[in-house]
């Protein structure tokens, strides 16, 4: 998006969010705008602008320098940003609301979807609506899971510390099993981890706890942006990790292994198949639309 005012004002947007992970949704069909991190960081505070946990710039994969390798593979590419600005290389529950995006606005139909992302191509499933008009759930296809060194990293928050899973899912994870949530603070901050180095572009750190066989429950720091009511990357971090602490590696016993994920925002359902694939299936809802208003883009921007 580019930083000018004048470019921004009336520029049209959407709110979507899944499992209350909340995202400010930017069409940009023919890549025209160019995203800054100032911007960014005004459309999505809560308190001054739209509010969101992140952006997801709507754009053909042709048509940004980003992703126009891999324009044969998917027609559209999720520019994702974190409400700080910054770039993320993938996000589970973006995914899933800009494919809900791309349905809602007729760019897409239901079944199959491919989306590009920094992280590579993810293939989509989108529900048809349901008689009631309930939207579909959407399932993604979040790759592989990576188990990198350490395999076993540290994190801590105020006095207190915990082993954790290294695990990257496109992004960097930390997942640490813990007796209560509450013992994660209040997660304004990022927790420290350790050995120092592990983590040289930062990471997102998940809390677990057990709910039941193959139930957990999480709260997450996402690196950017705080705590988030939902993360889908680490939704599938953490039941990644938790399948390799309780004994169960699909690769080896050639049966996929499934977790229910609770998050503050919402239930995610994640399984892991032989082949290595994580798939996630949960909740897409696209709140609302408008245009944002030229005196609010020139206080903002100013």
């Amino acid at each position: 998006m580019s930083e000018s005012p004048l470019q921004l004002a009336g520029l049209p947007f959407l709110k979507g969010h899944g499992t209350q992970n909340d995202f400010v949704i930017l069409p940009d069909p023919d890549g025209r705008l160019t995203v800054g991190p100032e911007a960014v960081a005004a459309l999505c505070d809560r308190r001054a602008g739209i509010g969101g946990d992140g952006l997801l710039r709507v754009v053909r994969s042709a048509a940004d320098p980003a992703a126009a390798h891999l324009a044969g593979e998917a027609e559209w590419f999720m520019d994702y940003r974190n409400a700080d600005g910054s770039i993320a290389e993938m996000c589970g529950n973006g995914v899933r609301v800009f494919a809900r995006y791309l349905v809602h606005a007729g760019l897409a139909e239901p079944g199959p979807l491919a989306v590009a992302t920094r992280a590579g191509v993810r293939q989509a499933r989108i529900a048809a609506d349901a008689a009631d008009g309930t939207p579909g759930e959407v399932t993604v296809d979040m790759g592989s899971a990576l188990l990198p060194g350490p395999a076993a990293v540290e994190v801590t928050v105020g006095g207190r510390s915990w082993p954790a899973r290294n695990v990257n899912m496109g992004n960097p994870h930390a997942v640490a099993f813990v007796e209560d949530l509450d013992q994660a603070g209040d997660l304004l901050t990022a927790p420290r981890t350790a050995p120092d180095g592990a983590y040289p572009d930062g990471v997102n750190v998940e809390f677990v706890v057990d709910r039941g066989p193959r139930h957990v429950a999480m709260r997450v720091h996402e690196r950017g942006s705080g705590e988030t009511r939902s993360c889908g990357t680490g939704a599938c971090a953490v039941a990644v990790a938790a399948a390799r602490r309780d004994g169960a590696d699909p690769a080896v016993t050639g049966e996929s292994v499934a977790y229910t994920v609770d998050l503050p925002g919402g239930r995610l359902v994640i399984t892991e198949h032989p082949d290595g694939r994580v798939e996630m299936t949960g909740p897409a809802v696209i709140v609302g639309s408008g245009v944002l208003d030229a005196d609010w883009v020139a206080t903002a921007m100013r």
